[in-house]
């Protein structure tokens, strides 16, 4: 400062100090020295100090308190870029290898699923089917068998880039870099299961360079990300990635058309045979302590029917392999078989509940798959012609009244 009194060079350096910068403004100024007490620095506003219109330099050169101010401004800068820069975490700890599942029985698409992953190649799989039918089971359990480690994202609606590739995160009072499941997936080689791939918004699209095989620039951390030898990603969806026409699966959307080409292979995801689920009923009881035989029989049986008068239209509900492992393991805990199916029935609307109900009754009582199916074609039929019926009565009144 050159040419100040005292009381000049006290205002500037508070001034200073106070504001951050040596340019102020003639409000600035006024209303500095009036919150502060300070005497009017006239001088200040003077065309001496005055670089445009209404605006004012403070005479400052490098004094120890501005040169203090400085210091700490490119210290607190400094710090944060060694953060951004730097200081990158990861999101998972310990053993990411799925544990195998002592009830799990191999059907359908496994085996594929199985030597795709056993490769070690990047081949991204879409597989799709009803809910319930052991669709992400299948792949936890490969991935078990392989000793592979696995990475699972359930994604929905919401899911973003930031949740997929990662994003600041504050950490022990630090602000981290947390890297998200992808990028953990790709420098690990595991696989990555994209699960209900069909609820995500077209923020999935971030991954359409990942799922070419080659890396993804993370442009926050300024990082380019090459995945390891194994990385592969597989997705699972109730839909093919183009709606629910028949509205049972609300909130699936429409997927890019591109980002569905990028799977070459698409398996068809159906409920396992009589036999196998049986076998998948059997070994959820015996974990559970307990042996019917003959209850997980009827149970297959009645499921089967359901199932074949929903692929006719009859109905429109559906007892996946989910809900037959719910209802096994509710007789496990209750003991009672009429009750287990009640309580695990009791999502569906009373007239679903209660007509799948009246049907294990009749499944109970030693009745045939095509008995059942037979009385329920006939009972279809009568209702027909009572409904026919019904309207020819109705037309001879009208008839009758003209």
């Amino acid at each position: 400062m050159i040419d100040l009194n005292n009381n000049q060079k006290s205002f500037v350096e508070k001034a200073y100090a106070f504001y951050k910068t040596d340019v102020l403004t003639r409000g600035q100024i006024n209303d500095f020295w009036k919150k502060n007490n300070l005497k009017n620095p006239s001088w200040l506003k003077t065309d001496k100090y005055k670089v445009g219109r209404g605006n004012y330099k403070l005479p400052i050169k490098e004094s120890p308190i501005t040169q203090s101010v400085k210091q700490n401004e490119e210290l607190m800068q400094s710090s944060v870029n060694k953060t951004e820069a730097a200081y990158i975490v990861s999101s998972l700890t310990g053993n990411i290898v799925p544990k195998k599942d002592p009830v799990f029985v191999s059907f359908g698409n496994y085996p594929d699923v199985r030597n795709i992953i056993k490769s070690g190649q990047f081949y991204p799989v879409f597989i799709t089917g009803l809910s319930g039918n052991g669709k992400t089971m299948g792949v936890t359990q490969a991935c078990a068998e392989l000793k592979k480690e696995l990475i699972r994202v359930n994604v929905t609606i919401e899911t973003d880039e930031d949740d997929l590739l990662g994003g600041y995160r504050l950490k022990d009072g630090q602000t981290v870099w947390q890297n998200g499941p992808v990028i953990e997936a790709m420098e690990r080689g595991a696989l990555l299961l994209l699960d209900e791939i069909d609820l995500a918004s077209n923020k999935i699209m971030c991954l359409q360079p990942i799922l070419e095989g080659s890396g993804v620039f993370v442009k926050k951390i300024n990082k380019f990300v090459q995945p390891k030898p194994g990385f592969n990603v597989i997705a699972t969806a109730n839909t093919k990635g183009q709606g629910s026409e028949d509205g049972k699966f609300i909130g699936t959307n429409i997927l890019n058309e591109a980002f569905l080409e990028r799977f070459p292979v698409t398996f068809e995801q159906s409920y396992p045979s009589q036999k196998v689920e049986k076998k998948i009923l059997v070994n959820t009881l015996n974990a559970a302590g307990k042996k019917d035989d003959g209850f997980i029989d009827k149970l297959v049986t009645w499921a089967d029917v359901i199932r074949r008068t929903f692929y006719d239209g009859g109905v429109d509900e559906i007892i996946s392999t989910r809900r037959l492992v719910h209802i096994v393991q509710a007789y496990a805990i209750f003991g009672d078989k009429v009750k287990a199916i009640q309580l695990c029935t009791n999502r569906f609307d009373n007239d679903t509940k209660n007509s799948f109900v009246e049907l294990y009754t009749k499944v109970d009582s030693g009745a045939s798959i095509d008995q059942i199916l037979e009385d329920q074609r006939m009972a279809e039929v009568n209702a027909q012609m009572n409904d026919n019926n019904s309207e020819s009565d109705d037309e001879e009144k009208e008839d009758q009244i003209i």
